[in-house]
C-alpha cells in the first residue's frame, strides 16, 4: 500500500488532510473545531489516536482551530517551523515541550515510509509553508495558501500523481462582491490567494505523466463556485493539450464533507 488520502475539509472555514500509507498516518492542518474533526475521521474510517503526527502549515485559524484541542487530547506530536510556532502558541494554548517539533522550510522528515518534504510559498503568515509527499514511488503535493505559484514552488510538485491545489476566486466574483477594498487587495496581491484563472495556469505546468488526480482547494464561499473552479481548470487545461478526463480527473473539495479516501497505489 503507498500513498492514501482524503481532503478532509477544504475552504475559508476550515481546512484538513489526512495522509497515510496503511502503517502511520499524519494530518495536515486541524482547522475545524476538535468535535467536528473527530467525526471527519470517522466518516473516513480513520483513526485520530494512530496519527503520527500533525503538520502545520501556518497559523492564520482555518488551519489551526482545532490544534491545541486534539494535540492535548490524542498526545499527538506537532510539527511546525519556528516563526510559525511563535506565532501560533498563544492562540493553540499550552502544549507539552515533548509534543512540539521543528520542521523548518525545506527540510524532508521520514514518518514510517512517509517521506514529507516542506516548501515556503508566498502568503501573509510568519513562514508559511506546504508540503510534498512521497512513499512506494508515489508522490502528493498539497499547496494552498499561495498568491502566485513560483518556479520554484512548481519544480518541487512536478508531476505529482495527485495534486491539492488552491483555486480560491474568480477574480471578476471578488472584485465585484461585498468585500471592502482593503479585503480584496490582500486577496489579490502576491501575499493572498491563488485564482481560478492563475491555478489551471500553474496546474497546466506542473502535470506530468504521473498526474492522476487534481482537487481543487481552499474555493471562496463568496467568491468563487465549484462549477466555477472546475470549469476554468478544465477549459485552460484542455486548451493546453492537456488529457483531462482521460489521463486525470479534476475534483472538487468541500468545507464541510471528506473526500472519499484515495489509495494512489491503485493508479
Amino acid at each position: 500500500m503507498s500513498l492514501q488520502f482524503s481532503v478532509l475539509a477544504s475552504g475559508s472555514t476550515g481546512n484538513a488532510l489526512f495522509v497515510g500509507n496503511g502503517k502511520e498516518s499524519l494530518l495536515v492542518d486541524a482547522g475545524l473545531s476538535g468535535k467536528k474533526m473527530e467525526q471527519l475521521f470517522k466518516e473516513v474510517d480513520q483513526s485520530i489516536e494512530n496519527l503520527s503526527g500533525i503538520l502545520v502549515t501556518h497559523e492564520h485559524s482555518d488551519h489551526i482551530k482545532g490544534l491545541g484541542v486534539l494535540a492535548r487530547k490524542y498526545k499527538l506530536p506537532l510539527y511546525a517551523n519556528e516563526k510559525t510556532w511563535k506565532a501560533m502558541e498563544h492562540l493553540i494554548g499550552t502544549v507539552p515541550t515533548e509534543q512540539k517539533f521543528s520542521f523548518e522550510i525545506g527540510d524532508v522528515k521520514s514518518f514510517g515510509g512517509i517521506e514529507v518534504e516542506s516548501f515556503g510559498v508566498s502568503h501573509d503568515a510568519a513562514e508559511p509553508m506546504f508540503y510534498t509527499f512521497h512513499s512506494e514511488g508515489k508522490k502528493l503535493t498539497l499547496l494552498t495558501d499561495t498568491g502566485y505559484v513560483s518556479d520554484r514552488m512548481k519544480g518541487i510538485v512536478r508531476n505529482s500523481d495527485a495534486f491539492i491545489f488552491e483555486s480560491n476566486h474568480d477574480v471578476e466574483m471578488l472584485r465585484m462582491g461585498h468585500y471592502p477594498w482593503n479585503i480584496k487587495r490582500r486577496i489579490l496581491s502576491d501575499l493572498g490567494h491563488v485564482s481560478n484563472e492563475d491555478a489551471a495556469i500553474a496546474l497546466s505546468e506542473v502535470i506530468g505523466d504521473h498526474t492522476k488526480y487534481i482537487y481543487l482547494a481552499h474555493l471562496s464561499q463568496d467568491n468563487n463556485m465549484k462549477e466555477l473552479a472546475r470549469m476554468t481548470a478544465e477549459q485552460t487545461l484542455k486548451e493546453k493539450d492537456h488529457g483531462v478526463g482521460i489521463q486525470f480527473n479534476i475534483h472538487d473539495t468541500d468545507p464541510k464533507k471528506p473526500t472519499p479516501l484515495i489509495d494512489l497505489s491503485h493508479t
